[in-house]
């Protein structure tokens, strides 16, 4: 072999050394390829990443827009609240974090943990509220705590408040989260995860106004999440603002003037429709709501016997009772088959086949025309001219006068009542119509239904002279910079065919159930405003028809409460030159006179501007006072 011949372990070496090179060219290879793609092809991507790992994009709630009444008194408003959110993409470890974060608020560590399940389906990078409405003693020990409490963020958010509480509940209804169903619906498109919407009346009728546009901050923050500094921000811009017809002052009145009763109110403008009070007794606070209201306080509203969760103004359908003798009267008189000087003896009863349909009054009120008539509400007189006239023509002049129908208002719920007639029995019923229904119907009872939005309409209907307006609600709808976006105008449904004379008597009649010293409404008299109206008593159970001979009928002490009558009051002032109409009804009040009408007294001395006189209790009522007030 040559001296210079390559040896084989220097061609061993060489062969390895070459394949070191060429892994090293590969490796490097590899490194370049991979460098060319993070940097040239994936640049973008990752630079945004990288930005997402020191940016955090924080939306910021819009105020809705606050409620007003039609002097521009503040209603409904926002307050600044603490709500405590969590981010969690930079949440390592679920059960530690709700464990501490229990420990902090000193809360159930299920409900925070309910609170984050809730809402998974809220985008990763954005915050979920675990509990809102927290305060500063809290705020403050969360704070010092956040080293540990990675992904925990304090949020200042708008709440929803009622600064009169109860006060018109069952008008501005409740907010509430938004669901994941709402979110996927049509109507919400546009909505964000976490957002709070209208659940019921108007906070969800005019959500489309009062949902103000979101903001954004962007926040630059540290490696654990924590702000470091804001670096822009996206102001939100709040909701419209809303003006209603109510009078604020007037509303205060008549929820107060009700006491610890429950029932319903309603105070028209007779000269446009504008709704001046609408109250629903016994109410709820909107605010709980706001803040989320507890299983504790769900139950109680919802157990209670006297429902604080209907808007009885609009929903609570009740027999009217004499109230609707105004009606009687008017289709009697339209149709001739009464003249107002007529007189009808009665006797304090009448027989119709075999049955008894007697006067309240026992010993009856002898002859009567029809100022008497309405002045002390004899049924008898009713009865009779009722025979004559016959449903038909009755049920035409309640439909005139804006009974049996809905007003279309922004609220829930609102029905229709129900005005009998023969062609309604015969499709619901399938049978014929009998005479005595229609006795029945011409004092309120039987199938007659009504709502006291309705009461209120007719009452307006006959103060006006028969112009039967569309009730209002909204009176305008503003911008935050004030500029006027719509404005209602009254609108007249139709104007009912009455004789100015045969109104002229039922009005004088209606002026002494209030003004003469025998009529059933004189607990509403004011000393210099004179007041018209009509007292009323709805049959909750029906009483023995005819008792046998020595038997009484049971006392109202005797009457469990649930199965007292209710107490219905309808009047308007002042009687030469109406402003307003109201209508109340007292649930198991018994006695129009003694229960509605101290309301309706309160009701008026606070639309004139009067002071309050003090209200006579049930006590201070006199016998005769009580017992001429039943219808």
């Amino acid at each position: 072999m040559p001296l210079n011949s390559p040896q084989p372990d220097d061609i061993s070496r060489k062969r390895r050394f070459e394949l070191l090179m060429l892994a090293a060219v590969f490796f490097f290879a590899l490194i370049g390829m991979r460098l060319w793609y993070l940097q040239i092809i994936s640049g973008e991507r990752y630079q945004l990443l990288s930005q997402k790992n020191r940016t955090r994009y924080i939306p910021i709630a819009a105020p809705r827009g606050p409620i007003y009444d039609r002097d521009g008194l503040l209603l409904v408003d926002n307050r600044p609240s603490f709500t405590l959110t969590v981010l969690r993409q930079d949440v390592t470890d679920k059960e530690l974090l709700l464990q501490r974060l229990a420990d902090y608020l000193g809360s159930d560590r299920q409900q925070l943990a309910n609170a984050w399940d809730k809402r998974r389906y809220y985008p990763r990078y954005r915050p979920i509220p675990l509990k809102t409405d927290i305060d500063r003693d809290t705020l403050e020990r969360l704070a010092e705590n956040s080293v540990n409490l990675p992904g925990m963020l304090i949020e200042v958010q708008p709440m929803r408040a009622y600064p009169y509480h109860e006060t018109a509940a069952h008008l501005f209804g409740h907010i509430g989260a938004i669901t994941e169903k709402e979110l996927n619906s049509r109507e919400f498109r546009g909505y964000r995860a976490g957002e709070f919407i209208g659940k019921s009346g108007l906070e969800k009728h005019l959500e489309p106004y009062l949902k103000g546009q979101a903001g954004e901050k962007l926040l630059e923050v540290d490696v654990k999440g924590k702000e470091l500094r804001q670096l822009q921000v996206q102001e939100p811009l709040p909701g419209k603002s809303v003006y209603l017809t109510l009078r604020r002052e007037l509303q205060l009145a008549t929820e107060q003037a009700f006491g610890d009763q429950a029932g319903a109110a309603v105070v028209l403008d007779v000269n446009n429709g504008d709704i001046l009070a609408m109250v629903s007794r016994p109410a709820f606070d909107p605010a709980l709501f706001a803040r989320g209201i507890s299983n504790k306080e769900w139950q109680a509203l919802i157990k209670n016997p006297d429902h604080p969760l209907q808007a009885k103004a609009i929903s609570g359908q009740y027999p009217p009772g004499s109230t609707f003798k105004m009606v009687t009267a008017l289709a009697a008189l339209r149709a001739g088959v009464v003249t107002p000087n007529e007189l009808i003896d009665c006797e304090g009863r009448i027989s119709l086949g075999n049955r008894a349909f007697r006067c309240w009054k026992k010993t009856g009120h002898g002859p009567t025309n029809l100022k008497k008539a309405l002045r002390e509400s004899c049924d008898v007189w009713f009865y009779e001219i009722a025979l004559r006239l016959g449903i038909e023509r009755m049920s035409t002049m309640a439909r005139e006068l804006g009974m049996g129908r809905s007003y279309d208002l922004p609220l829930d719920n609102e029905m229709p009542g129900l005005i009998p007639d023969k062609g309604w029995k015969r499709r619901r019923y399938n049978a014929p119509w009998y005479k005595g229904e229609t006795v029945i119907a011409a004092i309120g009872q039987g199938y007659v239904l009504t709502t006291p939005l309705q009461l209120a309409v007719m009452t307006a209907t006959i103060a006006n002279g028969g112009t039967l307006y569309q009730p209002q609600l909204i009176k305008r709808i503003e911008d935050y910079q004030g500029r006027l976006l719509k404005e209602m105008e009254p609108k007249i449904i139709h104007t009912a065919q009455l004789d100015k004379k045969q109104l002229k008597s039922v009005k004088q009649g209606l002026e002494e159930v209030v003004n003469h010293p025998r009529g059933t409404g004189k607990t509403s008299r004011l000393a210099d405003i004179r007041v018209a109206g009509k007292t009323g008593t709805a049959q909750v159970v029906k009483l023995k028809d005819d008792p046998e001979e020595g038997e009484e009928q049971p006392s109202a002490e005797e009457i469990a409460y649930r199965l007292r009558d209710h107490a219905l009051f309808v009047a308007y002032a002042p009687a030469e030159k109406p402003e307003i109409a109201l209508a109340i009804i007292v649930e198991h009040g018994q006695h129009g006179g003694s229960a509605a009408g101290p309301i309706a007294k309160q009701i008026f001395d606070s639309y004139f501007h009067r002071q309050p006189a003090a209200t006579a209790t049930q006590a201070q009522v006199s016998a005769e006072t009580a017992r001429s007030a039943q219808n």
